[in-house]
């Protein structure tokens, strides 16, 4: 059985190498944007739009690759560009799913396009494109993902209350007089930047990962707004930790078992908690 103290000397030897620390510093970021967006996310219903702008932004990604520019700048421009899209054909969210699915298609074109076109050696990274490679970020890619979660943030403090009100009902907020599509297309634009970067962690396929599965379990654990989000946050947290700690030990890849742990707290909840159903937490809100 492992000491305490081995223990510890064992995370203290972990922390030591830059790499891990980058990831650790990286992941923590991402892990409280995806936390605090996600929540907004399935009080929206969004979850698709979520799951498209990983897609969206793979084709900026892939062009970025292409291009030799840098890939997050590109993931980012992509996810961008097609949030504005989705925003700017479906006016209502209620009914965004056929815009989402077409802007969606065209992407996923554009990104195979561009994954052919490329001639380049370094195959590994259209790879971790698609799966993440969190123990390879940059310095100067945690310095980007510091910069556009703060703007995110920040963004989402101003327009917290009326986007809430919005998210719960949409026709009431419209009724009111409230700019609702200037409100959702604000969040279309954090919410694919919050997905940009979240692919360095865990690729454009994983991307439910922190942003949606997280804030699915929280809302099943509270009816309050604030408290589902720091639950959500803490969610991600403990996932992105607990993988990095994981895969320091097992070779295999981290994204993996981020999404597991937070796969089976959703489960556990869910059998715990029971069914349990949306409408409480916007009763609550």
């Amino acid at each position: 059985m492992v000491s305490s103290t081995s223990l510890i000397a064992t995370l203290q030897q972990m922390l030591h190498y830059q790499f891990m620390q980058n990831a650790f510093l990286i992941g923590t970021i991402i892990a409280i944007i995806g936390g605090i967006l996600g929540y907004i996310v399935i009080l929206r219903r969004t979850t698709f739009a979520a799951h498209a702008y990983s897609e969206i932004g793979f084709a900026g990604a892939t062009g970025a690759l292409l291009l030799n520019t840098n890939i997050l700048f590109g993931a980012l421009a992509g996810s961008i560009l097609g949030g504005l899209a989705i925003a700017v054909l479906g006016n209502r969210a209620k009914y965004r799913d056929v815009e989402i699915g077409s802007v969606l298609a065209l992407a996923l074109g554009v990104g195979y396009l561009f994954t052919t076109l490329y001639t380049g050696n370094d195959a590994q990274t259209a790879v971790n494109i698609l799966f993440g490679d969190i123990l390879g970020v940059s310095t100067a890619q945690i310095i980007t993902t510091i910069v556009i979660g703060v703007i995110v943030l920040a963004t989402l403090v101003v327009v917290y209350r009326p986007l809430l009100f919005a998210s719960l009902d949409e026709d009431v907020a419209e009724a009111k007089g409230m700019h609702t599509v200037l409100l959702g297309g604000v969040f279309m634009v954090l919410l694919a930047a919050a997905v940009s970067v979240s692919i360095l962690v865990t690729g454009v396929l994983l991307i439910f990962a922190l942003m949606v599965i997280p804030a699915a379990t929280a809302v099943r654990l509270t009816k309050k707004p604030t408290y589902a989000m720091l639950l959500s946050v803490v969610i991600a947290l403990f996932a992105t930790w607990s993988g990095l700690v994981i895969a320091y030990f097992v070779s295999w890849p981290v994204s993996f078992f981020i999404v597991t742990i937070v796969f089976v707290l959703y489960i556990l909840v869910r059998i715990i908690k029971g069914s349990g159903n949306l409408a409480a937490v916007t009763s609550a809100a």
